[in-house]
Parts: structure tokens; C-alpha cells; sequence
């Protein structure tokens, strides 16, 4: 009837077992000390009456047999209760294998869960016993559809367990390892029971809990620990039953203090699957290229070390090498995306490039997620790393993956932030690099704080994967929560006068401002602080104290927000010498002419005040648009330079000459025509008075002034020159005589 339900032999008919799941190196080391173990027992004789609990089989306890009477014989499958409709189970498989495993009793899951498990070993030991028959180096079309056929009935299969014990990281890949781990306990089981097994339906169910002191959904097969539930988290109101979640967790151990024991060969014994699972690479059935291999090629690569064989060990390795020189190409190109902007020139670091840099960023970072993918499955799926091994290296995967993400999403919506603010400017007809920076600085805070937060989602969500309680998570989570409301008020502080200062905007980026004692341009206000660009140094304030401060703002908004700001610059010039009425009124028309003349300077006023101590202060005032301190400097540099040549050129421009008193009336009537005939020689030079404004003891004193249009300093005075000596020589010609200063020294006789 086997032959007839299964279509062939089965696994334990006597069929010898494929090469592939044959356990790899020899097992003599193993044999003589299972031998040295029952030497020491029968030796022991009377106290090899101990539990089977003390041998490590806690899990699992035959029915107790009398002490006096005949040892109890073991009940073979066949004879077992359940075993006429497991064959009605295995039938109905064959002919519906896409049925559920789960079922609404103990006896329809562990049923389905046992046939299914068995069918598709048979399947795998049908594509994959006798690679030879299927020519080539990889599986034919119809051979990788057997083999597909027996994924499906696995992963139906591994449904009948409740695998919430594991963590989310490693919970797929723990299932697909319990269950077949759990396929050969539960043949160890149902072969080594002196007593019947009866697995109870749903009324059986019923009846077994009427007769309970409390009403329960599980049940335990008898005298193990095996159990199965209805009671499992996320399933309420769905009556179906799964191998409960303690049941799942401790399979590994279960399977391990039975993995030496003698297998009983019966029809749905499946003795070498797990050894076939995990010392060949592949999912479930390995690459026939693998299987084609020289024996001695094989029997090299399927020597364990702790449970590996060497090709999963060696290709382990080379992924986990290449992927992280993968890590650190993308760290070391991160880095130079830093450094890039730190080394250029201020040409090449506009803020009109500073989207490209960070959609660079998300380029560089974005390989990593897939990558880190497909480097765990390679080593999970196909090189099949299993155990403790496994574990430790999908961790790691999950750890770079969520931290590749993180990083991802914060440069995702940095470049998304810089992108943006360029294209706010541009549909509000701006193009000005001010008004680049202003939008940048609004909407980028934004961007930040929002990858911020997604980066916070998944550094949570990688915590829950890696197996901690979310409520652990979310009481780790509290405690920057309450460090804020302790010690990090100031921050919040910041935080809301920074929302007030982009609100109120007393000042924005590109403004020449005074905030307390510091002055200086305004280069960037973040939500907590705000930077100064001073004469000495960049000073960063916190937004509270600023929003405290007294702020004083000498920029003149301009309609147009993308227009530069307007700079106020205020030159003083104390006037040590005393000048005339009349050459502060030239020195007025001068510098007003002068200022009026130059485009940086725009909305000129100029006057002078009378300071307490009887001096003239010059004061010069317009508004500039520059927008930091080289610029700043070099105009008002420029400007003060001009108002002292200024102040000069006046004073040089009253001129002073003595004549002798042998002058006669003529020649004094006639000096003003000559002078004027002289300063009339040079074109940028004109006579603006000549006087005679003195009769001093051995001269007449001449003034007269002039007014000169000579671009600069210099060329006024050499014409001053050149007048001087054109002077010297006209007085000469008409013999008018300048005299010399004379002094009569008395020397008493003693």
C-alpha cells in the first residue's frame, strides 16, 4: 500500500540514501563513542535505571513500564492509532498539493505537517539522487519545476509553526531549520513510543478539556513536550493549530539529543534531510553543478568545522571581504565629498552646486541597501549557512542594511531640501545666490529634522528586529525623551526662539547686523543658532540669547526678496586743523561730488557736527551692497583714504603769498590779474578769490583760493608745483619783490 500511495520507495525502505545527504567526513569517532557509552551503562547495571531526562531526553519520556514485569516493547508506526489516516493524508496530498498544512485540530496539522515534510524529501530525493540522468551543469526546465513543486510544500509546511519566538531578522531562516529539525524528532517519537498515540480531534478536544480543571486550546503529544496551540499572538478568532512557540524555539535542542540515535526505518522516515540541508549549498536542493563534482573534489568541500563546511566557510568569506570593501569604497568617497568642498575654490562651492553634491551622496549610498540584500541571501539561500553562524552574520546584514538606510533616507531628503529651494527660487523669479541661501535656510532645517526622524523609524525598527521587546524599545526610546525634559531645556529654548526669528524675521541671512556686543554679517540661522560673521572671527549665538539680545540691523530690505541687502556705512572724520567757513563748504561740495560719483555707494548723505570739544566731524553716509567683510572693508577703506585726500587737497587749495611793502599801488592792484593769469595755465586749476587780507609787519599778505578738478591727490600737487614756481618767476618779471622774515638781536655791553 506504501508503494502504491507514494509512487516509489520511500526514505527507510531501503533505499540507500543520495550521496548528497550523506553526512559529510567519517563517523567512526562517533560509533566508538556511542560503543564506549553503552559499555559504561551496562558496567553501571543498576543505575541505569535513570530517567531518560538525566540523558539529555527531558523533552521526551516513554510511559513508565513496571519494574518486574517484561520490558515494553516499541510500537511501530504502522501500528500506531493514527497511521491509517496519515496514509489517507499523504494520499490527499498527492492528489491536492496545495492544500493547507494548518489545520482546525492537532490531529489534521501534525498529520499534514508529517506527510508534506516526507513528500518533499521524496521529491528532492527524486530530481536530485541521480544528477547524471539530467545532462548539463544546471537543472532542467522540468527538473527546477520538480524542485519548485517541493519549495511550495515546504514553505506550506513551515506555516504549521509559530515562529514569533525568533526574532524578525532570523525568523524565516530559523523556520525553514526547525522544521526539519522537528520532521526527524518527530520521527525519533513515532518510533520509540510503548504506548499508542492518539492525537485528538477538535470534539476530542473537546472532551479532553471538559475533563480539565481549566479549558485549554494546546495539546501536548504524549510524553514529550511537543506541543500545539490555537493560542497564538495575532490570530484571534482564527480556531487553527500551529506547533506552539516554545515548541519551535526548543527544536533545536530536542533535535540535537536525538541526532546519534538509530533511525527505524519506516515509510515516512526522513533520517538524512538535515544533514543534506546544511552541508550543501542551495535552499532546499543544491546546484547540480555541485553534485557533479569529483568525489574527492566534494568530500574536501563538506569537511566540517563547527558545523560548516569548508566551501561555505571559504565563500562566506569572500562575500563578507567584498562587501566590506564595498562599505568602505562608499565611506572613503563620502568622506572626499566632504573634504570637496572644503579644498575648492569659493567659484566652485556656489550654493547652485551644492544639490549636485548631495544627490552624489544618495548615488553613493543607494548600492549599498541592494547590495547588502543580495549578499544575505547569497549566504543564506545559497551557500546555506545554518546555526548559530547564520545567525551571527545575518545581523550583521541587518545592521549595515538598516544603517545604510538611515543614512539613505537623511541624504535622500537633504538632496530633496537642496533641490527644492532651488526651485522655489526659481519660480519666484530669483536667481541670485542670496536668495538661494535664505530659502535654503528655512526649508533644509525642515529636511533634516524629517530624515532625522526616518532614521530614528529604522534604528526602531532595527532593534525589533534584532529580537528586542518593543516595549523595551519604547523605554529605551523615553529616555532622550526625558534627558530633553531634564537637562536639555536650553535646546528646546533654542529651538522656539529659532521658529520665532524665521517667524518675526528681525534679520536674515546676508544682513550686516549688531546683536549685543558682537557686529558683523549674518551667514546661516539654523533652528538652534544663528552665525555672525565678524571682523575677527565667525561667532555662533544660541537663538534664546539672540532672541534676547538687543538686535540692531543696519541692512535696508529691498521690495524684491531676492535682491541683495543694502548695507549701511557710516564714515566719521575728525577735522583736527581749523578750516574757514569757506573751505568746509568746498570740502562739503568735494566729498559730495565724490560720493555722488561712486557706484558702491548708494543714497549718500553727507554733513559734518560739532563734537564737545570745538572739532568738525566729517560724516559720510550711504548704504553698499556687500555682503561680507573683505568687500565691506576694501569700500570703506577706499572712502576714508578719499575724505583725507580731500581734507588735504582743501587745505593746500587756500593759498597764502607775501609781497614786500616796496610794492608799489600798481603792482597790488595788478596781482590778482597775475595770479589769476598763472592758475589759469592749467586747465583742472581755477581761481575762486584773491585777496588782500593782511598788512603784516614786514608784508602784505595775499589769499586767494583755488578749486581743482584733478582725479587724484598727486596730480594736485604738482600743479600746485608747477603754479608755485609759475608764480616765483611772474613776480620776478614784474619785479614784485617777496620778502623775507628779519630779526634785530640787542646785545648788551657788559
Amino acid at each position: 500500500m506504501d508503494r502504491d500511495v507514494w509512487g516509489g520507495h520511500l526514505r527507510g525502505q531501503g533505499a540507500p540514501a543520495p550521496r548528497w545527504r550523506r553526512e559529510p567526513g567519517q563517523r567512526w569517532p562517533r560509533a566508538l563513542l556511542a560503543g564506549l557509552l553503552g559499555v559504561l551503562l551496562s558496567v553501571l547495571g543498576p543505575w541505569t535505571g535513570v530517567q531518560a531526562s538525566s540523558l539529555g531526553l527531558g523533552w521526551f519520556q516513554p510511559a513508565p513500564t513496571p519494574t518486574a514485569g517484561p520490558r515494553a516493547q516499541l510500537i511501530p508506526i504502522s501500528e500506531q492509532p493514527f497511521y491509517p489516516e496519515l496514509l489517507a493524508t499523504a494520499a490527499r496530498w498527492s492528489d491536492a498539493p496545495l492544500s493547507e498544512v494548518v489545520g482546525e485540530s492537532p490531529r489534521q496539522t501534525l498529520l499534514n505537517f508529517y506527510a508534506v515534510m516526507a513528500r518533499v524529501t521524496r521529491e528532492l530525493d527524486a530530481v536530485t539522487g541521480d544528477p547524471g540522468r539530467d545532462p548539463g551543469w544546471f537543472w532542467s526546465p522540468a527538473a527546477r519545476r520538480r524542485i519548485a513543486a517541493a519549495e511550495e510544500l515546504f514553505a506550506l509546511a513551515v506555516e504549521a509553526l509559530d515562529a514569533s519566538g525568533f526574532p524578525d531578522s532570523i525568523r524565516d531562516d530559523m523556520a525553514d531549520e526547525a522544521a526539519i529539525q522537528l520532521k526527524q524528532v518527530l520521527d525519533y517519537v513515532f518510533t520509540h513510543s510503548s504506548t499508542p498515540i492518539t492525537i485528538p480531534d477538535s470534539a476530542e478536544l473537546k472532551a479532553i478539556n471538559s475533563q480539565r480543571n481549566k479549558s485549554s486550546e494546546t495539546w501536548t503529544l504524549p510524553n514529550t513536550s511537543i506541543t500545539l496551540s490555537s493560542e497564538v499572538e495575532g490570530k484571534e478568532g482564527n480556531v487553527t493549530f500551529l506547533f506552539s512557540a516554545g515548541t519551535v524555539t526548543e527544536i533545536g535542542r530536542m533535535f540535537q539529543e536525538i541526532r546519534q540515535k538509530p533511525v527505524v526505518e519506516q515509510p515516512f522516515a526522513t533520517p538524512d534531510f538535515y544533514t543534506g540541508f546544511i552541508y550543501t549549498p542551495g535552499y532546499l536542493a543544491p546546484p547540480k553543478w555541485y553534485l557533479r563534482l569529483p568525489q574527492g573534489v566534494r568530500n574536501l568541500a563538506e569537511v566540517s568545522v563547527d558545523g560548516q563546511t569548508l566551501f561555505q566557510i571559504a565563500a562566506t568569506a569572500l562575500t563578507l571581504l567584498l562587501y566590506i570593501w564595498l562599505l568602505l569604497t562608499v565611506f572613503r568617497q563620502l568622506l572626499h565629498t566632504y573634504r570637496y568642498w572644503q579644498n575648492t575654490d569659493r567659484t566652485a562651492n556656489r550654493p547652485w552646486h551644492q544639490d549636485n553634491v548631495a544627490w552624489f551622496r544618495v548615488l553613493l549610498t543607494l548600492p549599498v541597501l541592494p547590495l547588502t540584500r543580495l549578499s544575505d541571501l547569497f549566504i543564506d539561500d545559497y551557500v546555506n549557512f545554518t546555526g548559530a553562524p547564520l545567525v551571527a552574520v545575518t545581523y550583521l546584514f541587518f545592521i549595515c542594511y538598516f544603517i545604510a538606510a538611515s543614512f539613505f533616507f537623511y541624504y535622500l531628503f537633504e538632496a530633496l531640501g537642496r533641490t527644492l529651494s532651488e526651485w522655489l527660487v526659481r519660480l519666484r523669479g530669483g536667481g541670485s545666490e542670496l536668495q538661494l541661501r535664505r530659502v535654503s535656510n528655512l526649508v533644509m532645517p525642515v529636511c533634516r529634522v524629517l530624515g532625522a526622524l526616518v532614521g530614528l523609524v529604522l534604528i526602531y525598527r532595527l532593534l525589533i528586529a534584532l529580537g528586542l521587546p518593543s516595549t523595551t524599545v519604547l523605554a529605551f526610546s523615553a529616555v532622550p525623551g526625558l534627558a530633553i525634559g531634564l537637562g536639555a531645556s536650553k535646546l528646546l529654548g533654542n529651538l522656539f526662539a529659532g521658529l520665532s526669528i524665521q517667524t518675526d524675521r528681525p534679520l536674515r541671512v546676508g544682513e550686516f547686523c549688531r546683536i549685543g556686543d558682537n557686529l558683523g554679517f549674518v551667514t546661516k540661522i539654523g533652528l538652534r543658532s544663528l552665525e555672525l560673521q565678524t571682523l575677527e572671527s565667525r561667532v555662533t549665538i544660541p537663538n534664546g540669547i539672540a532672541d534676547e539680545e538687543t538686535i540692531v540691523n543696519y541692512s535696508r530690505r529691498s521690495p524684491n526678496s531676492g535682491a541683495a541687502p543694502m548695507q549701511s556705512l557710516d564714515v566719521r572724520l575728525t577735522l583736527e586743523e581749523g578750516l574757514s567757513p569757506e573751505q568746509v563748504n568746498d570740502l562739503l561740495q568735494l566729498v559730495r561730488q565724490h560720493v555722488g560719483g561712486t557706484s558702491d555707494l548708494h543714497e549718500p548723505l553727507v554733513s559734518i557736527e560739532q563734537t564737545d570739544a570745538d572739532e568738525l566731524t566729517l560724516i559720510c553716509f550711504a548704504m553698499v551692497t556687500l555682503n561680507d567683510w573683505p568687500a565691506y572693508l576694501a569700500v570703506r577703506e577706499a572712502l576714508l583714504l578719499r575724505l583725507q585726500e580731500l581734507v588735504e587737497q582743501v587745505r593746500l587749495s587756500t593759498r597764502h603769498i607775501g609781497v614786500s611793502y616796496d610794492s608799489t599801488a600798481d603792482q597790488l592792484r595788478r596781482l590778482p590779474e597775475l595770479i589769476a593769469a598763472v592758475v589759469g595755465r592749467d586747465p583742472a586749476l581755477e581761481l575762486q578769490c584773491c585777496r588782500l587780507m593782511g598788512i603784516a609787519d614786514f608784508s602784505y599778505d595775499i589769499v586767494f583760493r583755488l578749486h581743482s578738478r584733478h582725479p587724484s591727490l598727486a596730480l594736485f600737487k604738482d600743479a600746485i608745483d608747477r603754479l608755485n614756481q609759475a608764480l616765483l618767476a611772474c613776480f620776478a618779471a614784474e619785479g614784485i619783490t617777496i620778502p623775507y622774515p628779519t630779526a634785530v638781536e640787542i646785545q648788551r655791553q657788559e
